[in-house]
């Protein structure tokens, strides 16, 4: 396997206009060892949706010149855009072919669309991958998880017309496993209890063992986003679709008994249990051939206890999920996705997370799990 980063990693160091999209490929190319990948996200890298003749020239200049590789340009749909009327499957289509003939130009081999984008707008823009020569992946991305009919689907289709240019891109997220602690922080400086957090983590145990109050899978179909929307609207109205009404509730119960007198953040924080796709690091071997990339998503790289020089993140299992991609045979590139800093933004601009740290913790975790000899160590 290959590492490189998605610069979504440096969000906030690009927001403030610390980094630049140069400074960006510089710090893959010279202070990751072993790394050459690059993923965008193109409304974040560049003008869009055209940035111009000049700046593809300047583009591939830097490609050549770090030693960089274009991997996946991630594309998004703003589907309220217009005035009237919300966008039909055939418009996101041609604007997804228009991304898509983008990162061509910009030398990308991998299209990576969001979790919620429906199947049939891909298949609508296949020939437009297959002239290209580009592969289209969506993003599976936490809570769900790759044995639902989201991921199926795609694998299903591809298999029954032959096609690798369809295909799944697992962000790291799905093999989480409890809720990070700089999230469960941030609630607590927000005013939960830390029993809230230590229940969070207890449940989430639980969920993982198949021993919780509720099936995790009867939420597994849900974005997180509207996980969290529609429990809070359950907290405030007692309201809910009939498929969540169940684990609901039983969430509900489960936080009643732990957190003494329980506010409505307190309920949110236990509710961060049910984010956790807890998916099966078999079936991640089974489709390792139809993933297209990977994005290592994480929170927080904290040093090993005993080991100086070593990190971990103690909430996602990717002592596993590497493993299981191994050995199903993958060998493209996990990009780093470090999505951390936003659980510090309640912090002065001082105290919030150094985004280039933690990256380069990171990769050293990657390095040391896959085996890759940074340049200096061979020989």
């Amino acid at each position: 396997m290959k590492i490189g980063v998605s610069f979504y990693s440096y969000q906030q160091s690009h927001f403030f206009k610390e980094l630049t999209l140069e400074d960006q490929i510089r710090e893959v190319s010279q202070n990751l060892p072993g790394a050459d990948g690059i993923e965008i996200v193109d409304e974040m890298s560049l003008r869009y949706p055209d940035p111009g003749e000049d700046f593809v020239r300047r583009w591939h200049s830097w490609m050549e010149q770090y030693g960089t590789v274009p991997v996946t340009m991630d594309v998004s749909f703003d589907v309220l855009q217009f005035r009237d009327h919300v966008m039909s499957y055939d418009e996101v289509a041609e604007r997804l072919m228009r991304d898509m003939r983008l990162a061509k130009r910009l030398g990308f081999s991998n299209v990576r669309v969001l979790s919620t984008c429906p199947v049939e707008v891909m298949i609508k823009a296949l020939p437009e991958a297959e002239r290209l020569d580009l592969r289209l992946g969506k993003e599976v991305h936490q809570p769900m998880r790759l044995e639902g009919q989201q991921v199926t689907e795609i694998i299903e289709f591809a298999e029954r017309n032959g096609t690798d240019r369809l295909g799944i891109v697992p962000d790291f997220g799905i093999f989480g496993f409890r809720p990070s602690e700089v999230l469960l922080a941030q609630y607590e400086r927000r005013g939960a209890k830390p029993e809230a957090s230590v229940a969070a983590v207890e449940l989430s145990a639980l969920l993982r063992k198949g021993e919780g109050p509720f099936d995790l899978a009867s939420v597994a179909t849900e974005t997180a986003g509207n996980l969290r929307s529609e429990f809070k609207r359950y907290l405030t109205s007692g309201d809910s679709t009939a498929v969540l009404a169940e684990p609901f509730a039983a969430l509900r119960d489960f936080a009643r008994a732990r957190v003494p007198d329980p506010s409505e953040l307190d309920y949110i924080v236990v509710a961060e249990a049910i984010m956790q796709s807890n998916t099966g690091l078999d079936t991640m071997r089974q489709l390792a051939g139809h993933v297209v990339s990977c994005h290592g998503k994480f929170n927080y790289m904290s040093e090993i206890p005993g080991h100086p020089g070593q990190y971990q993140d103690i909430a996602i299992d990717y002592e596993g999920a590497l493993k299981a991609l191994s050995d199903g045979g993958y060998e493209g590139y996990i990009n780093t996705e470090y999505e951390g800093q936003r659980y510090f933004q309640d912090r002065t601009r001082a105290e919030m997370m150094d985004e280039v740290d933690q990256v380069r913790r990171h990769h050293e975790m990657l390095r040391r799990l896959l085996g890759i000899a940074a340049p200096a160590e061979v020989n």
